[in-house]
């Protein structure tokens, strides 16, 4: 396996929001963090790569990079892109977003040619966390993190807008999503525990059959894929810390075995547990 590095992500003096200038590295090698990373491209054939995906910037287009995603500079120009990290408290703290992350975390470009209002939303927002960030204002950390926020709200009415398009069903999609909320806030808050869907149904005051049909239809996955995306996503916090070993990490995120734990893990994220947590050293 490649000798990969965590990025020790060090938060200047707002708190939880780092900003570079345009003098990012030209490559950086594959790594991962918990903490999101937005890039825009100042200039043409910025190339990154997140988890298997390759992705070749054009000037004003937007790269998202979400918390624990394996990313890579394969190559940019000399002051090609800026970009913003933010920690994935930030997106943890609201349980809508993290309700959303499912679909936030595969929209990974945003292409500026294609989507030119919000790409050029995004990058004013950057500019704007930029001048913030340097700034003496005593409120900078609060209004760096109001503009993030307005970033994922954006963002996420761009997901959604999707997501209603391709269900293409006013009548049933306000009352199935409420529904599909209700009952990922409750995963999100329970997936430690030995849940199934039967306890989810009886939650939100569904059968287990329609409950599985919503799931199916609005999150494009099975209940079980859900809950064990949800799991996979506590289990790599864990292994953050490595005084926690990998069982206990399993055990701990919720998995009531380490053969459907590492089986699990695989599947999400391409990697065992083991090899995963070495993307830190």
């Amino acid at each position: 396996m490649e000798n990969f590095g965590k990025e020790f992500i060090k938060f200047d003096t707002v708190s939880s929001v780092n900003v570079t200038d345009v003098t990012a590295p030209g490559t950086y090698h594959a790594h991962w963090h918990n903490a999101a990373e937005f890039t825009v491209a100042l200039k043409d054939g910025c190339v990154y790569k997140i988890n298997d995906e390759v992705f070749e910037l054009e000037e004003g287009d937007v790269l998202l990079a979400w918390p624990q995603q394996i990313h890579e500079t394969i190559s940019i120009p000399k002051n090609g892109a800026m970009f913003i990290q933010f920690s994935a408290v930030i997106i943890e703290n609201n349980l809508d977003l993290v309700s959303l992350s499912r679909f936030l975390y595969n929209c990974k470009h945003i292409s500026a040619k294609k989507y030119p209002e919000l790409t050029q939303y995004i990058v004013e927002s950057i500019y704007e966390i930029k001048k913030i960030h340097s700034s003496s204002d005593s409120l900078a950390e609060t209004r760096c993190k109001l503009c993030i926020y307005n970033i994922l709200i954006k963002i996420s009415e761009h997901v959604l807008a999707h997501i209603n398009y391709s269900l293409n069903d006013e009548s049933t999609l306000d009352t199935g999503w409420s529904y599909i909320q209700a009952a990922c806030t409750y995963i999100i808050e329970n997936s430690a525990d030995d849940i199934n869907q039967k306890d989810v149904a009886d939650h939100v005051g569904l059968s287990t059959f329609y409950l599985s049909k919503l799931f199916k239809r609005y999150m494009n996955m099975s209940f079980p894929a859900y809950l064990s995306n949800i799991r996979v996503q506590a289990a790599a916090k864990l292994l953050m810390d490595k005084s926690i070993s990998i069982t206990d990490c399993a055990f701990l995120a919720g998995f009531q075995s380490t053969t459907a734990f590492n089986k699990a893990f695989h599947e999400i994220t391409g990697y065992s547990p083991r090899d995963y947590r070495k993307l830190y050293r």
